[in-house]
């Protein structure tokens, strides 16, 4: 397993396997579960969850996953994130421990605020550094910032701290490559890429399919080796089904040419300016 460096020097794996829309469904949770275990099983050693994902239900799979996965706790990297909702001081305290609490683990390794509210940032980065000082969070960052708000952030005592910026990033989605993730990159903090497969919608793309009947591999490989060949960047496309799980990791392997990178680039062009982050 490739990694990327968080600013600390520690190594943080370039695929991990998300886990948005788990947990939304009591019947699906076990399903869910062998999942989680299955992508453990094949070596992922990051997991990234939320208390959004189906109101807790999400850290819950990843807690009974973990609970009985053959993995020790501290071969795993878990992120989780704060709703803005829950970023006033005392709420993010209550929050971390109701995800520590529903996944079984004392810690989480990372811990993002999910995107901008209300609360001011000087509150939750003050939560965030209590809960790290007691042990609670080994590292804290944000998702679903651009650039102007890591400065702000960046601005605010404790700022510098910031570890990662989960963002929404794939073949469709270049946008953040205009400023975010140069500036990322000269922070030394890695980009994490949500929705790396567009949640499968990328995979009719014609120029997927023919680079993917050369190399025997399927379409969403491509997109997903595409992610994973840029500089700073963790991919955790979510995952249950065992067999998508593997070709995934399969990814890892595939070597995309100068005529594929300029073939996808011709599809799917890089921007030429400055845009609004999106978000799904």
């Amino acid at each position: 397993m490739r990694t990327v460096n968080l600013p600390g020097g520690e190594a943080v794996p370039v695929l991990g396997l998300g886990t948005w829309y788990m947990g939304e469904s009591r019947s699906e949770f076990d399903r869910e579960v062998a999942a989680v275990r299955h992508a453990m099983g094949r070596g992922i050693r990051l997991i990234d969850t939320a208390e959004m994902y189906g109101n807790g239900g999400a850290e819950e799979v990843v807690g009974a996953a973990i609970a009985d996965g053959g993995v020790a706790r501290e071969d795993l990297f878990i992120v989780s994130k704060v709703l803005p909702s829950n970023a006033h001081h005392d709420d993010v305290i209550a929050a971390c421990e109701r995800s520590l609490s529903r996944m079984g683990t004392d810690y989480i390794d990372l811990y993002l605020l999910h995107w901008r509210g209300a609360a001011p940032f000087q509150e939750t980065l003050d939560a965030l550094d209590a809960l790290k000082t007691a042990g609670k969070i080994r590292h804290h960052g944000v998702s679903n910032f651009d650039k102007r708000d890591m400065e702000e952030w960046l601005y605010c005592r404790g700022g510098s701290a910031m570890a990662m910026n989960q963002i929404l990033y794939n073949l469709g989605r270049r946008g953040p490559e205009w400023d975010i993730m140069p500036f990322c990159e000269q922070l030394g903090v890695p980009v994490m890429a949500y929705s790396p497969l567009e949640q499968g919608r990328l995979a009719g793309a014609p120029v997927l399919s023919e680079i993917a009947r050369r190399q025997g591999v399927q379409p969403l490989q491509i997109a997903l080796a595409w992610v994973l060949a840029q500089d700073n960047v963790i991919a955790i496309p979510k995952a249950v089904d065992p067999d998508h799980i593997d070709q995934n990791i399969a990814a890892l392997e595939i070597r995309l040419s100068g005529e594929d990178m300029a073939a996808l680039d011709a599809a799917f062009p890089p921007p030429k300016g400055p845009s609004h982050l999106q978000m799904l």
